[in-house]
């Protein structure tokens, strides 16, 4: 542990902790996410001579801000003293444009989607999300093999904040849907990655606990469910957003509708793309009920519509993403299961790492395989709770 202290003033009362509040000898006081209700609940414990602290490696975005602001005082040329008793204050929000450059972090991604999306404030609500969109947006178009590879897989990886890793994922393939296969203009694109991200938005908080639930949806529930549309577009208006194309795509997103997708006005061609891939998503990821699907289930569910009918949108979003999409498990021919890498020539021949050998134990270390080869075809789809391993997507972006 690194331990650093935290100053009181800059506990955020009633929002979620954005990191795991520690005591000086590094034992567990909250932990990341806890919601502070009121100032006397830290009094309490200072009062008994708690110390409070953070660990930095559990909080990169505060300790980035700490790191700065020290060197700003070197810089200023502050008294040794001054700089000695600085204690890391984390009272600013993280932002989205700050998690922008290089390699992204994507729990840390995540965990700023979960609070944006389930604790959203009108006084920067449109300005966060619309950076959130861009910085996605910049992922999605300049490494978008390494976006799904990451998105995939930890959709599948359980139920925990299934609202902001559903968004993002979501919001990454109609992004890049639209901008690689549909060649819609760049502006549009960033109102879909918007739209998506904020389509479910009233019922972000239930969207985490329905994954969880080990029951149906009760009544109260459904209700919520059935008007979530018309709610998230009334509350996008309530936080100031005023795009008419974003609101309307939201609004719609669930309403069923056929015919040529360029005949339609762009937010009803929004509209479509979004409830494919929320479709195609949603398959992709484990319920309480349910564990998560393959992908050939996902492509189904979205490249057909409710009359059986190939869905141009649909068709859209598969043709991007192909068969086997980053992130995705597959059998190859050899027997070997592996990830997908990267997306292939064909939508059939994807790049891929070996996992686990034909012996049934894990490789350690993950094996490049061209399915171009017949001996390394894919011979099936997996899902992703068949295979139950740690991986290293970072070092997983970077195999050949």
């Amino acid at each position: 542990m690194n331990l650093i202290p935290v100053n009181l003033d800059s506990l955020p009362l009633g929002k979620p902790l954005p990191f795991t509040l520690r005591s000086a000898e590094g034992g567990l006081l909250a932990p990341r996410g806890y919601v502070i209700r009121n100032r006397t609940e830290v009094e309490t414990l200072i009062a008994r001579g708690v110390q409070l602290c953070m660990d930095t490696t559990e909080s990169a975005d505060s300790h980035r801000s700490y790191v700065a602001q020290l060197g700003q005082m070197l810089r200023d040329d502050q008294p040794l003293g001054q700089i000695a008793t600085m204690k890391i204050d984390i009272d600013a929000p993280v932002r989205a444009d700050a998690l922008a450059d290089g390699p992204p972090d994507w729990h840390e991604l995540e965990h700023f989607t979960s609070q944006l999306l389930r604790h959203p404030q009108a006084a920067d609500f449109h300005g966060q999300l619309r950076a959130l969109a861009s910085t996605l947006q910049r992922h999605a178009t300049r490494t978008p093999d390494a976006t799904l590879l990451a998105l995939v897989w930890l959709s599948g990886q359980g139920a925990q904040r299934y609202s902001a890793l559903h968004a993002l994922l979501v919001a990454s393939m109609c992004m890049l849907t639209a901008h690689e296969t549909l060649h819609w203009p760049e502006e549009e694109v960033h109102t879909l990655g918007c739209a998506a991200l904020t389509m479910n938005l009233a019922m972000a908080a239930l969207q985490d606990e329905l994954a969880r639930q080990p029951g149906a949806p009760d009544a109260t529930q459904i209700d919520a469910i059935h008007d979530h549309a018309r709610q998230s577009e009334a509350l996008l208006r309530h936080l100031g957003v005023t795009d008419a194309a974003w609101l309307q795509a939201v609004a719609m997103h669930h309403q069923h509708a056929s015919g040529p997708l360029a005949a339609q006005e762009p937010a009803r061609q929004m509209a479509r793309l979004l409830q494919r891939a929320d479709v195609y998503a949603a398959r992709l990821a484990p319920r309480a009920t349910r564990p998560a699907m393959s992908v050939t289930a996902a492509v189904k569910a979205s490249y057909y519509d409710d009359q059986g009918q190939v869905d141009e949108a649909g068709a859209a979003l598969v043709r991007t993403l192909g068969m086997y999409p980053p992130g995705s498990l597959v059998r190859l021919a050899s027997r070997e299961i592996a990830i997908v890498l990267r997306r292939g020539s064909t939508a059939t021949t994807p790049r891929v790492a070996v996992l686990i050998g034909r012996s049934g134990m894990p490789t350690g270390e993950p094996i490049p395989r061209d399915t171009r080869l017949g001996e390394h075809k894919v011979a099936a789809p997996l899902a992703l709770h068949e295979v139950r391993l740690q991986v290293s997507l970072q070092r997983l972006a970077k195999l050949p």
